[in-house]
C-alpha cells in the first residue's frame, strides 16, 4: 500500500510563503528586468534621439563613470552625503522601531489609537496631505535647519542655543544639530518598522517571561535575553526594508542629480550615476548584513 506523505509544518510555512511572494517575482521578470538591463547599457554608452525618432546608442566603454568620479565634483560630495545618510539613518530608524514597538506592545488604554497615531505617517507620507504639512504655506517647502522658525520645532526648541550654552564648539553643536533634526523626520518613516516589531513580540512565547520571572532577572535580561532574541528575524528584515527604503528617498541628492540629466535626456551619464549609487549602497548593504548574521544571527540561534 502506498503511503502518503506528509508535509511538515515549516514546509508548509514555506509554501504558503512562497505564493505571497510569486505575484512580486511575476511583477519583477515581466517589468523591471528588461528596464534594469537597459539602463545598465545606458550607461556606458552616449545616448541620443535620432533625426527620425528613437534612441541612438555609442559604446563608450567606462566614459560615463570616469565623468562622474573625475570632471563632476557634485556627484562625489552627492555620493558621499548620500551614502554617509544611509548608514547613520539605518540603526536610527531600526533602534527607534523596536523602541516604540516595545512600548505599544504594552497594555494600557488608547493602545489602538496609540499605534494608528504612529502608523498614520505611513498614510499620508507620500500623499497630498504631507506636501501640505511640509509646505510653509506659500509654496515653499519648509526646511528642517535648527533654530529655523519654519522647522517643525524651531518655535519650541532652539538646539543650537542649548548646545551652545552647554559649553559645546561651534563644530560640535553644528554635528549634533543635524543629526538631532534629522531624528524627527526619521520617527515618521517608522511606522511599518514598528507594525512589524509588534507582530514578532506578539509571537515571543510567554512562557519564556515567565521563566525569567522564575529566575529573578531583571527587565534588562529579559529584553537582552529573551525579546532581542526572539525578534532576531524580525531584526533581519527591518534591516533590509529599512535599507531599500532608505535608497529609494525622494531627498536623495544623488537621485535629484540622476533625474535632472534624465529630463535634459543625458541618459548615459544618469544611468552611471544610478547605477554606481546602487553598488555603493549595495556594498554598505552587504557589509552590515554579513555582520550581522556573523555577530548576531549565529550567537542568538
Amino acid at each position: 500500500m502506498k503511503i502518503k506523505k506528509t508535509r511538515g509544518v515549516e514546509a508548509t510555512k514555506s509554501r504558503t510563503g512562497f505564493l505571497f511572494v510569486l505575484p512580486w517575482l511575476i511583477g519583477i521578470i515581466l517589468f523591471f528586468i528588461s528596464p534594469l538591463a537597459q539602463s545598465l547599457y545606458f550607461s556606458f554608452s552616449e545616448v541620443s534621439l535620432g533625426d527620425e525618432g528613437g534612441l541612438i546608442f555609442d559604446f563608450v566603454g567606462i566614459k560615463n563613470y570616469k565623468n562622474i568620479f573625475l570632471t563632476d565634483g557634485n556627484f562625489t560630495i552627492n555620493l558621499r552625503n548620500s551614502v554617509t545618510s544611509f548608514i547613520y539613518s539605518m540603526p536610527i530608524i531600526v533602534i527607534l522601531s523596536l523602541i516604540f514597538a516595545c512600548l505599544l506592545n504594552q497594555k494600557f488604554k488608547g493602545r489602538i489609537f496609540a499605534r494608528a497615531l504612529f502608523f498614520l505617517p505611513v498614510i499620508i507620507a507620500s500623499g497630498v496631505v504631507m506636501e501640505m504639512i511640509t509646505s510653509a504655506g506659500y509654496g515653499e517647502p519648509v526646511t528642517m535647519s535648527l533654530g529655523s522658525t519654519n522647522s517643525y520645532m524651531g518655535d519650541m526648541i532652539d538646539f543650537n542655543e542649548v548646545l551652545s550654552k552647554l559649553g559645546f564648539s561651534e563644530k560640535i553643536v553644528e554635528f549634533f544639530s543635524k543629526y538631532i533634526s534629522e531624528i524627527f523626520t526619521l520617527i515618521w518613516s517608522i511606522g511599518v518598522q514598528i507594525i512589524l516589531f509588534i507582530s514578532g513580540l506578539q509571537t515571543v512565547p510567554s512562557q519564556l517571561y515567565e521563566v525569567t520571572k522564575v529566575e529573578g532577572a531583571t527587565k534588562w535580561e529579559e529584553f537582552w535575553y529573551v525579546t532581542i532574541p526572539s525578534l532576531r528575524n524580525v531584526i533581519f528584515l527591518n534591516i533590509i526594508y529599512t535599507m531599500v527604503e532608505l535608497c529609494l528617498k525622494e531627498d536623495n541628492s544623488v537621485i535629484k542629480q540622476a533625474y535632472t540629466l534624465m529630463q535634459t535626456q543625458v541618459y548615459g551619464k544618469s544611468s552611471a550615476m544610478l547605477w554606481s549609487y546602487f553598488i555603493a549602497t549595495f556594498i554598505f548593504s552587504g557589509v552590515i548584513l554579513f555582520f550581522y548574521n556573523k555577530l548576531c544571527m549565529k550567537r542568538w540561534e
